[in-house]
């Protein structure tokens, strides 16, 4: 039986504390144990992570490197161990685990290339007439002590994409994991100890919504990165006070697919981003503007593609749609979809739930209020709208809250433009869907999707301070 539990200032906590089951979803059986850190526990590994900054600080860049070179060394030996650990724990499907271990193995090797990588520079002070004689260098400092509060959907690499650039920046990383997912958050921390991390850079505690709030109103931690949703991203805004936050948040993204563009590709492609990870991903396929005259030979294939799609067990590796990360969530997806109906759309596959399972649901023109359009689905669900021109498919593809990333299908320069140049997003993607993101660009949206930037590069300088040394007649 797998154990997790709170790791605070080097040791492992268990005591003779009472241990609370991880339930898989798919079989609904205990596939291991978590023990819940205390107000006590968490203040522990608050004051030890502040201690303990400088110390962490001062370790030279080619250490930190060599530790995250070492870590992504070792995953590749057991990528598959971890594979098989996440379909068990969160219900994701074998395929999606294994190409996700493959992305977390990249941010490691990623942030600690940027370990080596974090520059100043040189202004000189004669561009003003009262700077003759003097000169301005700039330099990367830690911010200190950074807090990973990290979601289910990707609980593996969202937490490489925190610690990564964390300790790549030379910080102390207090990591507090999904509680749906903390046996493999408990494996990872276990290996980058492995890897030669010191027990001081990195703390982790386990629990839920009180936990992270005693952290992020913390005066001892000097950044939040927060992964998960707008609800949580606005309470941490209200409650950190002053003190960096990051915040990659939810989003209902949008693809358009216009009149030129390649129909069978294009539906291709959304099928299978839609309903990867049963659609549990921030920037899955959720809503597709399709110009009308192509509207029904596209609605055709996409019901094509999403048929061939195989759902079942998470765990055997011809699945392609694993389920949802519970049975809730099933049964609020399903309501979603039975309202949807209701008010007009026309389901036209899939939508059956069992246990937290969903057959991919495809639904044609739902009202734009439903939930299914505005809200983020966090589902295997797509909705299908026609269009009659762009600039109505871009207007209602920014109606929304969320501005995360979009999609755009088309073979006109003049359309690629006018969509990059009008999408109200942090990304667009030309000629895929909106659910596409490679691990070392820039990654973050707009609105209510979030504050700042993912990617180890972007995220280590977010992860540290810009300090200015002046000098003065010395040259």
């Amino acid at each position: 039986m797998r154990k997790a539990r709170p790791f605070v200032n080097g040791i492992w906590l268990e005591d003779n504390r009472e241990p609370m089951p991880v339930i898989g979803p798919y079989q609904g059986e205990t596939v291991g144990v978590q023990f819940k850190a205390d107000k006590n526990e968490v203040a522990q590994a608050l004051e030890a992570a502040r201690l303990h900054k400088k110390k962490i600080s001062n370790l030279s860049p080619a250490f930190r490197a060599k530790v995250l070179y070492r870590a992504a060394v070792l995953l590749e030996e057991r990528k598959e161990e971890f594979a098989i650990l996440i379909a068990k724990e969160v219900g994701k499907a074998l395929k999606n685990t294994r190409d996700e271990v493959a992305r977390s193995i990249e941010t490691l090797l990623l942030s600690a290339e940027e370990a080596k990588r974090l520059f100043g520079e040189t202004l000189p002070g004669g561009a003003s007439d009262r700077g003759t004689s003097s000169m301005a260098l700039t330099f990367r400092i830690p911010v200190g002590v950074v807090a990973a509060i990290t979601p289910f959907n990707a609980p593996l690499n969202l937490i490489c994409h925190k610690i990564g650039p964390s300790f790549a920046a030379g910080n102390v990383t207090l990591l507090k994991p999904a509680p749906q997912a903390p046996l493999i958050a408990t494996a990872l921390v276990e290996l980058l100890l492995e890897a030669g991390m010191p027990v001081q850079a990195i703390h982790m505690v386990l629990g839920g919504k009180e936990i992270g709030e005693q952290i992020v109103q913390d005066d001892r931690v000097n950044l939040v990165s927060f992964t998960g949703g707008v609800p949580g991203g606005r309470q941490i805004s209200q409650t950190a006070g002053m003190k960096k936050v990051l915040l990659e948040l939810g989003g209902n993204a949008g693809t358009i697919v216009h009149q030129d563009a390649d129909v069978e590709r294009a539906a291709a492609i959304c099928a299978k981003t839609g309903f990867s990870n049963a659609g549990q991903s921030c920037i899955s396929v959720q809503r597709i503007y399709v110009h009308e005259q192509i509207f029904l030979p596209f609605v055709e294939k996409l019901k094509h593609f999403t048929a061939a799609l195989i759902v079942g067990n998470p765990e055997d590796e011809r699945t392609d749609v694993g389920c949802v990360v519970n049975r809730q969530t099933a049964e609020r997806v399903k309501q979603w979809i039975d309202e949807a109906v209701a008010e007009g759309a026309e389901l036209i596959h899939g939508g059956n739930a069992v246990g937290a399972s969903i057959d991919p649901a495809i639904l044609l023109k739902p009202k734009k209020r439903s939930k299914v359009v505005c809200q983020e689905v966090f589902g295997p669900v797509v909705s299908v709208l026609p269009y009659a021109d762009l600039d109505e498919a871009i207007k209602d593809v920014n109606d929304s809250e969320f501005g995360l990333q979009a999609g755009i299908f088309s073979n006109s320069l003049e359309v690629i433009r006018k969509a990059a140049r009008e999408l109200e997003v942090g990304g667009v993607v030309v000629n895929g869907s909106s659910n596409f993101r490679l691990d070392h660009w820039p990654y973050g949206g707009l609105k209510d999707s979030g504050i700042g930037r993912e990617g180890p590069r972007f995220a280590a300088e977010e992860m540290t301070e810009m300090k200015m040394i002046v000098l003065q007649d010395l040259l």
